[in-house]
């Protein structure tokens, strides 16, 4: 099993940055994909990046161009960093890992993006 906990969210004005960060401990060397979700009030929960074990990377639209993810495989650390923040980023980010068809979430922090 594989355990996550996120760090990084806050308050951000318009045009600012955040960076996430998701460690996993466990059975990290079995992990295959690493993903950030996130859900907006009264909204589904949406993919915002991905990066495989192989280091193929997925973006969202809505993520190209502003959001960075990264890995780093000695801290079993997946980041996201974030800029050019907009309202529409406001939500709760969840970090998220397969291991086989095993799926693990995080608890999420949240991000808020106000002036």
């Amino acid at each position: 099993q594989v355990q996550l906990v996120e760090s990084g969210g806050g308050l951000a004005q318009p045009g600012g940055s955040l960076r996430l960060s998701c460690v996993a401990s466990g059975r990290t060397s079995s992990i295959i994909v690493w993903r950030w979700y996130r859900q907006a009030p009264g909204k589904q929960r949406e993919l915002v990046a991905g990066i495989t074990s192989d280091g193929s990377i997925h973006y969202a639209d809505s993520a190209k161009g502003r959001f960075t993810i990264g890995r780093d495989n000695a801290k079993n650390t997946v980041s996201l960093q974030m800029n050019s923040l907009k309202s529409e980023d406001t939500g709760v980010y969840y970090c998220n890992v397969a291991v086989g068809l095993q799926i693990t979430w995080g608890q999420g922090t949240q991000v808020t993006v106000s002036s």
